[in-house]
């Protein structure tokens, strides 16, 4: 059944005009066509749809993610007496002593973690099997580094939110273009300021949808 996913704003500069919903439609893992609410519901009365707040574009690539799932410890919720909530990483990661199977259960969780700040890719190559399994499992696209000097913000740390090292053109991966994968991904951000601002400004912790070939991987409850 086709889906129609609507956001008060589409990325992209053929359809800034807020207070005029734009939207996507979705046929399997397929975006089928691009435009305003009305028009795509006109043309597909049946469709399921969705309304969002915000901005929507391209899922987005995630970096960082070989020092996010191989470097860095993401503690279970049933650790936070003992471990806290926040990830851990250097000396701290390494007291731990992590066994393959905790290993594993971190990148799960650093995976999901991903996917709730609208990342759809993320950069390898991975080293260690246990997380090159849980990468695979995951669904999310696997990218290699680009050749050249990194984009990257000088002294920030690796993180969940790719727009805190990089510039808004280097994170989005793929388009919303009609054929293309159904990846992509909503922020709850001000539409009446330029996206690369409000997103800045706001970061990934902003988003409230995350869809992945089609398949809503992530809600904001």
């Amino acid at each position: 059944m086709l889906t129609i996913h609507a956001a008060d704003l589409l990325f992209g500069a053929r359809h800034r005009r807020p207070g005029d919903p734009t939207a996507v439609a979705v046929d399997g893992g397929l975006i089928a066509a691009v435009g305003a609410l009305g028009q795509l519901v006109a043309a597909h009365p049946q469709a399921r749809v969705r309304r969002w707040p915000g901005l929507l574009l391209p899922g987005l690539v995630n970096a960082d993610a070989v020092e996010l799932l191989e470097a860095t410890y993401h503690p279970d919720p049933r650790e936070a007496d003992e471990l806290g909530t926040q990830p851990l990483t250097g000396e701290a990661l390494d007291a731990l002593g992590l066994d393959e199977m905790r290993r594993s259960a971190s990148a799960r969780r650093g995976l999901q973690l991903m996917l709730a700040h609208g990342t759809t890719a993320v950069v390898g190559p991975f080293t260690l099997p246990e997380v090159r399994s849980a990468v695979a499992r995951s669904g999310l696209r696997l990218r290699e580094r680009a050749p050249g000097p990194q984009r990257e913000e000088s002294g920030a740390a690796p993180s969940l939110d790719p727009f805190v090292r990089r510039p808004l053109n280097a994170v989005p991966d793929g388009d919303l273009t009609p054929g293309a994968p159904a990846d992509f991904a909503v922020f709850d951000v001000p539409t009446d300021v330029l996206p690369a601002r409000a997103l800045r400004e706001h970061g990934a912790r902003t988003c409230v949808a995350t869809v992945l070939g089609g398949r809503l991987v992530y809600r904001r409850r």
